[in-house]
């Protein structure tokens, strides 16, 4: 049902779950564990998917909140939980009050859980390619930073995302990165004619990195090669399917 960091988890006074598409009440199309208030999914369904996910942090249902996602670099200051129909959009978020649950929605893209050992600070993120360039991981990093965090003192860990070898791209999306990026040309492989592959988790963990984040590390999980765990956006377009689920990532300080 969901997957652990060492990282994070030999801390007490963290919990965290990068939760899998496993063990929820789902159907179809959504199976099982679909946490996506954006799906078509029934949500009554999606409500207690969720609320199983707050089971497992050991939270009230009510304390997982959420952001209206869109690929930007804008990040919330939590202090206490907002309705999901009136999340911020953001993506990205950091808090230092016990009990709330930061969830990042996620199939391909990349959910980064953040954790300032020392001085008690969480944060999330979603970081997909328009994300990590536009600089939602730095971002992230200074909303803590501005909540009393050190960047030394924070451990950041990238969950399931889609990996190199299933990322293909167009020769535009590399010019892209070549203008914007200098040495980009390590995150791209030879691909098709036409086309490359990205490595996203490499660039992601490069910007983590830039950001000055003391320990950066990835659970090295491919979300479109594992149908079985994980929802995946990319494979759902290439099977034609009408939607898919979404993971949830989830942090929290302990109450």
């Amino acid at each position: 049902m969901f997957i652990e960091a060492p990282e994070l988890s030999s801390h007490s006074y963290i919990r965290h779950a990068f939760f899998t598409r496993q063990g929820g009440v789902s159907e179809g199309l959504y199976a099982s564990l679909n946490g996506g208030i954006g799906s078509n999914d029934d949500p009554t369904r999606v409500a207690e998917n969720r609320a199983r996910m707050c089971a497992q942090l050991g939270l009230p249902s009510e304390n997982l909140v959420s952001l209206y996602q869109v690929h930007s670099a804008e990040v919330v200051t939590v202090e206490a939980p907002f309705p999901l129909a009136e999340r911020p959009k953001a993506d990205a978020m950091v808090t230092r009050v016990p009990g709330l649950a930061l969830g990042i929605a996620t199939a391909d893209c990349g959910p980064i859980l953040f954790a300032d050992t020392e001085n008690r600070v969480v944060g999330a993120a979603h970081a997909g390619w328009k994300g990590a360039l536009g600089g939602v991981i730095d971002a992230t990093v200074a909303a803590m930073v501005a909540l009393g965090a050190e960047r030394k003192s924070i451990v950041a860990v990238l969950g399931p995302t889609i990996a190199q070898a299933s990322y293909e791209v167009g020769l535009d999306f590399m010019e892209r990165f070549r203008a914007e990026v200098a040495g980009s040309e390590k995150f791209f492989a030879e691909g098709r004619s036409g086309h490359a592959q990205f490595d996203l988790p490499a660039f992601i963990l490069e910007r983590l990195a830039e950001a000055g984040v003391g320990e950066a590390t990835a659970l090295g999980l491919c979300t479109y090669a594992d149908p079985a765990r994980f929802y995946s956006f990319r494979r759902t377009t290439h099977r034609s399917e009408p939607d898919y689920g979404r993971l949830i990532s989830a942090i929290a300080l302990t109450p």
